[in-house]
């Protein structure tokens, strides 16, 4: 090790001419999204200084800039100006940046200089409050975050994580089946592998980090054109490819796996594409990874194909296509696995698929329409095969449990977006989806031997292919009543097909800048979602006929009230506090007396299949204060602070006030890094980042042993439901690597080492009944892991 880091030095302090990097990029107006022209991008921090001036469709470009970060100062007759800092430009990549300008409230003579950056504000002009723009650069350069957007949500204040082994994002106490994915605009299906029906996470990320642009992540009073969701929103976009230059990566780490991206110019027009698969790498960590001793397989294809600016608009193709397969085998597995048994053969295999078209055509200098049309499907299989007699002459084999799901969606949305004066702006459009859910679940498990035949009878719990529509039609907008306030309302509309339901949601925000340093926030929202497709079509026998008993099912309703403040705590620092209540009604719930409640649902891989006969009365709240304090990325340091303090409870129809298995009660992160320029020059950087997490442990049911002992399979205290708790989790991870940029040539290196949990901490993943060991047994997440990366761009 001695020896590489001084060949490493020896190369670096012995450059004499250098490969520069190049800056690029496109700047809008930010209430209308129309490309300005003559905008003056000036580069900072060098000597003489560099300036460009955007062309006729908003576009700069900056040749010969030294590597490293960089700042850029934008500004526009009229307009706010913006910094926009800590730009990573490197040998082997061009950097791009998008850049938004506010149009002064005032007439003016001179360019108004603002202090601000973009990271302040989110992506959509109109999320104004519990809202939070995220960058490619956060994604990757976080320790702990495996290359997963949903592990880095876990970072901000209001998300709860805490658990290794799956993505699933809770956000302020809710389920995480509240969460809605979008992508291009419309609503997807949870991009993950190993996802399973109505969940929105999984163990493994099937998104591309690679591929996204600057994105939004909300999780409260979402602005009208978002809807059939309660907890939060991540609304992504993927970038577009280089329009000028043929560029390349090649990556490999032990969670992304073997990654090859390329991209570059296409045709005559400014288009582009961008292309990105992967496979895992996890099979080289053999049995035992990821706490089983199975090897899971996964693979995914990413593309975004522009096809530039023509008389018609702009047309575009996106999508992302993911597999993967998992086979846990009895003959492998340790009794104690809960994941599988030692009498059991069981196999998983899922796949995840979006493709789409987006249209976007400017109608004036303050109008534009975009419109996507979308096809999207999501698929899980799961079939257990238990022997019987097991080791015995007797041995054999029967169909115990068998699952195979398919989500389908044909999806389009359309907005209509209009800046009528440097004061107001208005949106207006639809979301529309078809859903068809084709679905066959059978189960042996509690069940009793009608047929006489020796074995429990294998009960049809669904088997169906349904479909139902969901159309979401909004308008909203926002006046700036003065320089220091500004008004964002909204209506949004949702109907169902299948339950032929109607509602109207009110949608409403004030931001008041108190002081260039001090702002506040409020906000209120009203929300409705449809109940999970898995819950929906369940079957009960009713006099020997099998009955969709839950198909008439309403929305779940949530009243969203939040109150934020905002200070600038010095030229890089930033302080937030954010106080909120949610109130939640309409939850289904059991028609008898029962701790269930579907805002419970989420929990775990799968659904309960014995919840019928359900009814629109369950209630619940959520509410809680929330504390960030983050140090922009300056002078090569950054930091993050977050915490949240909550309760989280509901009420099913036994009338009793619990615990939601997502009552954490507190949530702390503390996030930090560094890089130190490497040599003489300054061209190359030794980073290191670390991160500690802690939080109360989640609440779970008991299982009552005897009566798991007697009956064969889990049988839980449901009149204790969630009232244990596991122990607080705790977490601290450790990232640091190298980046070096080629001295000739249009190339750069990363390394990276990630070490995960570094403390070795026992942090619970579950606890349950093993009829196996004929006891309840416990299994820890993942302990130490080391995950370790390279990547190459030229």
């Amino acid at each position: 090790m001695r020896n590489l880091i001084r060949v490493i030095l020896v190369l670096c302090t012995g450059i004499l001419t250098a490969q520069n990097g190049v800056i690029k990029g496109n700047v809008i107006d930010k209430q209308s999204e129309i490309p300005l022209m003559g905008a003056t991008v000036e580069l900072l921090d060098v000597d003489p200084p560099v300036g460009v001036i955007t062309d006729e469709n908003g576009k700069f470009r900056m040749e010969n800039v030294p590597v490293g970060r960089q700042r850029i100062r934008v500004t526009y007759l009229g307009f706010e100006s913006i910094t926009i800092p800590n730009i990573v430009v490197t040998a082997g990549k061009d950097a791009v940046v998008d850049v938004n300008l506010v149009e002064a409230f005032g007439q003016l003579d001179e360019v108004v200089i603002s202090s601000g950056t973009n990271k302040e504000r989110a992506v959509n002009k109109l999320a104004t409050v519990s809202s939070r723009q995220f960058s490619v650069d956060e994604v990757t350069r976080f320790s702990g975050g495996r290359s997963d957007v949903g592990r880095l949500a876990a970072n901000f204040a209001g998300v709860s994580a805490p658990d290794d082994s799956r993505n699933d994002i809770v956000v302020r106490g809710n389920s995480p089946t509240g969460l809605l994915w979008r992508l291009e605009g419309i609503p997807i299906p949870s991009p993950n592998h190993f996802s399973t029906a109505g969940t929105t996470g999984g163990p493994v990320s099937a998104l591309n980090p690679n591929m996204l642009k600057n994105s939004d992540f909300l999780t409260s009073a979402f602005p009208a054109e978002y809807g059939n969701a309660l907890g939060g929103v991540f609304d992504l976009g993927f970038r577009k490819g280089n329009t000028d230059d043929y560029e390349y990566s090649l990556q490999v780490g032990v969670f992304s796996g073997v990654e090859a991206n390329v991209e570059g110019p296409l045709g005559n027009k400014g288009g582009s594409f961008l292309v990105a698969g992967r496979y895992s790498l996890v099979g080289i960590l053999g049995q035992g990874a990821g706490g089983t001793s199975a090897t899971p397989n996964y693979g995914d294809l990413s593309l975004n194909i522009d096809f530039g600016r023509g008389k018609a608009g702009n047309f575009s193709i996106f999508g992302i296509f993911g597999t993967s397969n998992i086979d846990f085998l009895g003959d492998d597995i340790d009794e104690d696995d809960l994941f599988a048994a030692t009498d059991e053969d069981t196999f998983v295999d899922s796949g995840f698929g979006v493709i789409g078209l987006k249209h976007r055509i400017n109608l004036s200098d303050k109008s534009y329409i975009k419109t996507t049309l979308s096809s999207s499907l999501s698929t899980n299989q799961f079939e257990v095969n238990r022997f019987l007699d097991q080791d015995t002459p007797q041995e054999r084999s029967i169909l115990f449990t068998e699952a195979d799901n398919t989500e389908s969606r044909i999806s389009i949305s359309s907005l209509f977006n209009t800046k009528l004066n440097n004061k107001s702006t208005v949106r207006a459009g639809f979301v529309y989806e078809n859903i068809g859910f084709d679905t066959l679940e059978r189960d042996r498990t509690m069940q009793s031997d009608g047929d006489g035949d020796g074995d429990p009878d294998l009960f049809t719990f669904s088997d169906i292919d349904e479909s139902l529509g969901i159309f979401q039609p909004y308008i909203s907008g926002q006046y700036r009543l003065t320089e220091k306030l500004a008004l964002n309302g909204g209506l949004h509309g949702q109907y169902s097909t299948l339950s032929e339901q109607f509602v109207l949601e009110p949608r409403a925000a004030v931001n008041y800048a108190i002081t260039p340093k001090h702002k506040i926030n409020i906000g209120y929202g009203l929300h409705h979602q449809l109940q999970p497709l898995p819950i929906l079509f369940l079957n009960e026998a009713i006099n020997g006929v099998l009955v969709q008993t839950n198909k008439e099912l309403d929305f779940t309703q949530s009243n969203h009230f939040v109150v934020g403040y905002d200070v600038r705590l010095a030229k890089s620092w930033r302080g937030k506090l954010e106080v909120y209540y949610q109130s939640i009604s309409n939850a289904a719930i059991e028609a008898f007396p029962s701790s269930y409640s579907s805002l419970t649902e989420g929990a775990d891989f799968g659904f309960d299949n014995d919840r019928v006969s359900l009814v629109n009365e369950g209630t619940g709240f959520n509410q809680g204060v929330e504390i960030t304090i983050e140090k922009f990325f300056d002078k090569g340091f950054y930091g993050l602070f977050t915490s949240s303090f909550f309760e989280s409870k509901y009420e099913g129809s036994d009338g009793i006030e619990r615990n939601t298995p997502f009552n954490n009660g507190y949530v702390i992160n503390v996030l930090a890094g560094k890089e130190f320029k490497l040599g003489a020059t300054g061209r190359n950087t030794w980073f290191v980042d670390t991160k500690i997490t802690t939080s109360g442990g989640r609440y779970f049911t008991p299982a009552d042993l005897e009566a798991s002992q007697v009956a064969g399979f889990e049988v839980l205290q449901e009149e204790l439901a969630f009232s244990e708790q596991s122990d607080a989790y705790f977490r601290w991870d450790v990232k640091f690597g190298v980046k070096l940029n080629s001295a000739k040539k249009k190339q750069s290196h990363q390394f990276f080492v990630d070490l995960q949990n570094v403390t070795n901490n026992s942090n619970l993943f579950q606890q349950r009944y093993n009829r196996v060991t004929n006891r309840i047994d416990e299994v820890d997440q993942i302990r130490f892991f080391p995950d370790v990366g390279y990547r190459f761009q030229f």
